[in-house]
């Protein structure tokens, strides 16, 4: 009997840019009963259905992008007489579709660090639970991932979490209903020793995979002195105070260390803050721009973020302060117009946004803009095939539509094909030469040459808004790009690297017993 823990995909590329973090996570909630769980990422290639014996124990974590293919994997398993699990975000809010179109035999909803090992010991007694509450632990109970099980040479930029939850209530985004809108912060040492873990094993860019990193902002401090909430501004100042030690800490560290991670819009104004993440080495990070207009702003619920020339002055002040921006913008909304696009990429360009993504408008499942639209479809439903549109995820992708909600003034493949046209202007070779020159050296240069492009063929030529064939040819010159983007972000292990003090003066702080095991593998 063995546990295989598969995170499905239909893209495999042979090397991924950033490791799926739940794969190692649950590993390390794996009982040693169980021993070392099979770890399988189809991003890098496809399940090998052989590998799969009468009583193991499949853990398949779907969301709604994987949620087909996670499916035939499930089916899959349990055909080759396999205990079939899900779990993940899709899972949680769609158990039942888990049972009846992934043959499931049991669904973990919530968080899955503490209960998979319950979840485990019921599969090896022959009596799994049907519905498994994960619930929202505390980030007390966050579980150090098991990176010794992973395959370095695979992966560029490993990640580690440091908090989970987000406050705001973007329509769009559906972390805030399943994850929370109170942060859950890990404690600070626990996140330091797993870093330092993945040094050792020759990573130093290392991605901070939170929903939110700047979980409190300037105005809610406000807001809490103005309504003289004293036990709320505490609350805000003790998690406020946790990230400032946070990045005190990361700062210690060597010198080649990169961080790169999530964040709104509004720490912009918080020069203090984003100083501190200079400090820490904390490069860039992903910032929620989603529209450029008013109006857009408006229609996603996000209307605290500047529009036109406030938003490019709030942009450059993440450059400014040495903190580079992977800007994420939306098309479709329906208050675009054919301007809109040509607008969009100029000011990125004119903000000096060091990354950027372009995606279409997709309602996913557990945001308002997805309650909203089923909503008004449950009137007189759009189907393909015997599939309702608003389960887009179960049709397949050369039939599913590549839009789903009508838009008053463009068609779908106009919003599709001027969504293409962006990409590959903001990703031309001379404005990538360009930003490439925030690199210390010419080695760095060819590196962000080369991510910018892989980045480019990943996300645009692969996402929902492409056609088949130039899906195939993107996937070709994804694979080829990944493994000479591989070898450029790998640097030299440092296994005489030392744990912080912590470890020997703090008995509270001390890492976890499973924590130590990895740890003395390294060595």
């Amino acid at each position: 009997m063995r546990v295989h823990l598969v995170n499905p995909s239909d893209h495999s590329f042979g090397t991924a840019v950033i490791t799926p973090r739940w794969l190692f996570v649950l590993a390390a909630a794996t009982p040693s009963s169980a021993g070392d769980p099979i770890l399988v990422d189809e991003s890098l290639e496809a399940i090998d259905p052989t590998t799969l014996n009468t009583g193991d124990i499949v853990g398949i974590s779907v969301h709604t992008g994987n949620a087909l293919r996670g499916y035939e994997v499930g089916r899959m398993a349990r055909e080759r007489g396999a205990w079939v699990v899900y779990g993940g975000i899709h899972a949680t809010l769609y158990p039942e579709e888990a049972f009846e179109r992934g043959h499931a035999h049991s669904v973990v909803k919530g968080d899955g660090d503490l209960v998979w090992a319950s979840v485990v010991n019921d599969c090896l007694a022959g009596t799994p639970g049907r519905i498994y509450e994960g619930g929202r632990i505390s980030g007390d109970d966050f579980l150090p991932a098991r990176w010794d099980l992973m395959q370095p040479n695979k992966y560029m930029w490993a990640s580690v979490q440091t908090t989970r939850g987000c406050p705001k209530h973007c329509s769009f985004c559906s972390v805030w209903r399943t994850d929370g809108q109170k942060p859950r912060p890990r404690r600070y040492q626990s996140v330091i020793d797993e870093i330092v873990t993945l040094r050792r094993l020759g990573f130093h860019v290392i991605a901070l995979a939170d929903d939110n990193f700047y979980p409190v902002t300037q105005t809610d401090l406000r807001q809490a002195r103005e309504q003289n909430n004293l036990a709320r501004l505490d609350e805000l100042n003790a998690i406020r105070a946790d990230r400032f030690h946070l990045m005190e800490e990361l700062a210690k560290l060597p010198e080649d260390m990169v961080f790169f991670t999530q964040i709104t819009m509004e720490a912009a104004e918080d020069g203090e803050y984003l100083d501190a993440m200079r400090r820490a080495n904390i490069k860039g990070a992903l910032v929620g721009v989603e529209a450029v207009t008013p109006e857009g702003l408006k229609a996603v619920f996000k209307d605290w973020n500047c529009s036109g020339d406030a938003l490019v002055r709030q942009l450059q002040t993440f450059k400014q302060h040495d903190v580079h921006v992977l800007g994420s913008f939306i098309f479709g909304l329906p208050t675009d117009k054919p301007a809109t696009f040509d607008a969009t990429v100029e000011a990125a360009v004119r903000a000096g946004v060091t990354f950027a993504q372009f995606v279409m408008m997709t309602p996913f499942p557990g945001t308002v803009d997805f309650i909203r639209w089923e909503k008004e479809q449950s009137v007189s439903p759009t189907m393909v095939g015997d599939v309702p549109v608003t389960r887009y995820w179960l049709i397949p992708s050369e039939v599913r539509p590549k839009m789903f909600t009508p838009h008053p003034s463009m068609s779908s493949d106009e919003i599709r094909e001027r969504t293409q046209r962006v990409w590959d202007r903001f990703y031309a070779w001379k404005l990538i030469w360009k930003r490439s020159a925030c690199t210390p050296n010419l080695s760095a240069r060819l590196a962000f040459v080369f991510l910018s492009k892989l980045y480019r063929q990943m996300y645009a030529g692969t996402g929902i808004s492409t056609d088949s064939a130039r899906r195939r040819k993107s996937k070709r010159w994804a694979r080829w790009t990944a493994r000479q983007c591989q070898k450029l972000f790998r640097a030299k292990p440092m296994p005489e690297l030392q744990f912080p003090e912590w470890n020997r003066r703090l008995g509270a702080a001390a890492p976890r017993p499973d924590l130590l095991q990895i740890q003395s593998r390294a060595d």
